[in-house]
């Protein structure tokens, strides 16, 4: 067998699930690649890795091509503090205006949309940007971003009292909808499962573990997400206390109601059915 190819979101939201890996914690004999979700959605989709997080709508448009690992994903039940909206007035306030979405990202751009229709019921047009809160607010008046890029342009805001509202859109969701949101999920392409069932069951177990592991040490997370990013160290403490790895059946209702969303706002071409590995 070849060697594996894991995906890792560079973002601290996948730093609990592969702090262990990374340190030579636990046994991995697999190259890991870096990069932001849509790129990493990419490479997956095109066959350039086995294993990866990819992005909640992603998967719901690619169900043929993969499986689920079980009791993995990347979530949070209400604000999430990584996913964040940057406007210069209120969301329904936005009607006909032009928002820039980053182009790291899938799954919170679809969410975006979902919300700005169903719920702040305002339409807007959206224009796909590289990640700059500066730049884009420079061209619009709305910016999404995600991940570390979104915590720093908020730790922005404040420290430079920009006269921004800033939204949660997980908080959003919550408060729309009443359910926790999935923003990834850890899949595995369906031909390497099916030739490899103990591998997959060895790094779905591994994976697992490590999660626990990176749980279990907090103040390492911490530690290393500082250097990395230079965020406050209460910020972090707060971000690794919200954010989940969790794919119970709350999360599973969850994400099919973002699913159902996003097929009646047609971004969806079919309603979705989870498959996950070793429940087929």
């Amino acid at each position: 067998m070849t060697r594996l190819r894991l995906g890792q979101v560079e973002y601290l939201n996948c730093l609990p699930v592969y702090h262990a890996l990374e340190e030579g914690l636990l046994p991995l004999d697999a190259e890991l690649i870096k990069g932001p979700p849509t790129r990493l959605n990419r490479m997956f989709l095109e066959g350039g890795l086995d294993i990866t997080p990819i992005s909640s709508i992603e998967y719901a448009r690619h169900t043929g091509q993969c499986l689920i690992l079980p009791g993995l994903s990347i979530a949070a039940d209400g604000r999430v503090a990584s996913i964040l909206f940057f406007s210069r007035r209120p969301v329904t306030e936005l009607e006909g205006k032009k928002v820039l979405v980053t182009t790291s990202s899938a799954t919170s751009v679809v969410l975006l949309r979902v919300l700005m229709e169903h719920y702040f019921h305002v339409d807007v047009e959206f224009c796909p940007c590289a990640p700059d809160l500066n730049g884009m607010m420079s061209r619009g008046d709305g910016a999404l971003l995600i991940g570390d890029d979104a915590m720093l342009a908020h730790r922005q805001v404040i420290e430079q009292e920009l006269p921004l509202i800033v939204t949660d859109l997980g908080q959003a969701w919550k408060d729309f909808t009443g359910e926790k949101m999935v923003y990834a999920l850890w899949v595995i392409r369906r031909e390497f499962a099916a030739a490899h069932p103990g591998e997959t069951a060895a790094i779905a177990a591994l994976f697992q573990r490590s999660r626990e592991m990176g749980m279990a040490d907090v103040p390492a997370l911490i530690k290393k997400a500082f250097r990395r990013t230079g965020l406050p160290r209460p910020v972090l403490d707060d971000y690794f206390t919200i954010i989940r790895h969790d794919f119970d059946q709350d999360y599973r209702h969850a994400l099919l109601t973002y699913y159902d969303y996003a097929y009646k706002s047609g971004l969806l071409e079919e309603r979705v059915k989870l498959q996950v590995w070793g429940e087929e």
